[in-house]
């Protein structure tokens, strides 16, 4: 008798604790869901006198950010989106095959006395600030990368992104594409090299057993598992990418312009640094246009998420 009793307490205690964990994870989720409507809400408050305000004073406001290049705010807002597009794209163009080959190394090639202080080392590459980044990139890579991009000119010229001349120093958007991929590889590379070493062990012993070479099995067993986290990674190191602000303010010499001339300087600027280079002198109608300029940084960033989500879904089937 005591014995059911005691099974029934403990089913009964079982039940609460199920019951307490369901409330947690649901108010963390409505807890989300909350924040980002608030985020939504305070960039649609700041950003309306941008719409609903005088136009003559926003377009006199948009000409003293811009020198005059732009009276409106599509005008302002496009080269802005073009070039966080551009230089985002780039990053992760450069970081995503260097990620997932390091993941690879360190989940399947490495011995494990050189894998797991690598994978530390990774892990805390992913933990340093960007204005650390920004410094690097500032005072170390702009005055040595110069010669390099003078060899890509002169070499692959013909090609329209890497259209001379090359600006001296190089505050590129190159230039700022490459420190953008060193500070996003590691945030790819961790979650991939995750994802990896979860593969199941079965499927790779069985293409191993069937004569296939390590790479071949790797390319059947490992990497099909491991593709939407590798997505997922990707998408999360493109979406730090597209919000950097720091690094690419200490970095590139900004432009107001549709421009693939990566290694000219003056041609781009992202939303992030513009906002950040311009929001200690705005004015309240100033800094209503930066942050309706953050609310199309914001509906960017939520699009890539979309899609992305979209990606990892069809991956997965």
């Amino acid at each position: 008798m005591s014995s059911q009793t005691s099974v029934a307490e403990h089913s009964s205690s079982g039940k609460t604790s199920d019951k307490v964990f369901k409330g947690i994870a649901y108010g963390a989720g409505i807890l989300i869901l909350v924040a980002l409507a608030a985020v939504t809400l305070f960039l649609l408050m700041r950003a309306l006198p941008m719409v609903t305000g005088d136009q003559k004073q926003n377009e006199e406001t948009i000409v003293s950010f811009t020198g005059g290049q732009a009276t409106n705010f599509l005008q302002y807002v496009g080269p802005l989106v073009f070039g966080t597009v551009l230089v985002s794209a780039l990053a992760l163009l450069l970081a995503f095959p260097v990620a997932v080959g390091i993941a690879l190394f360190i989940s399947h090639y490495a011995p494990k006395k050189i894998s797991t202080p690598l994978s530390y080392v990774v892990d805390l590459l992913a933990a340093i600030p960007s204005v650390v980044y920004g410094l690097w990139g500032g005072l170390v890579l702009v005055p040595h990368i110069t010669g390099f991009w003078t060899w890509v000119a002169k070499y692959l010229g013909w090609i329209p992104l890497f259209k001379g001349p090359v600006a001296n120093p190089s505050r590129t958007v190159a230039t700022v594409a490459v420190v953008l991929a060193v500070m996003i590889l590691p945030i790819i590379t961790s979650v991939s090299r995750d994802i990896f070493v979860q593969a199941p062990r079965l499927q790779q012993e069985a293409a191993l057993a069937m004569g296939a070479t390590k790479w071949e099995m790797i390319k059947l067993a490992v990497i099909p598992f491991g593709r939407s986290g590798v997505v997922s990674a990707s998408m999360l190191g493109l979406g730090r990418a597209l919000g950097e602000t720091m690094a690419v303010l200490m970095i590139l010499s900004p432009g107001l312009g549709y421009s693939f001339n990566i290694l000219q300087a003056s041609k781009n600027q992202t939303i992030a640094a513009n906002i950040a280079a311009q929001f200690p002198e705005a004015n309240e109608l100033g800094v209503s246009t930066l942050i309706a300029t953050g609310l199309v940084l914001f509906l960017i960033t939520f699009l890539v998420n979309f899609f992305a989500r979209k990606i990892t879904e069809k991956a997965t089937v």
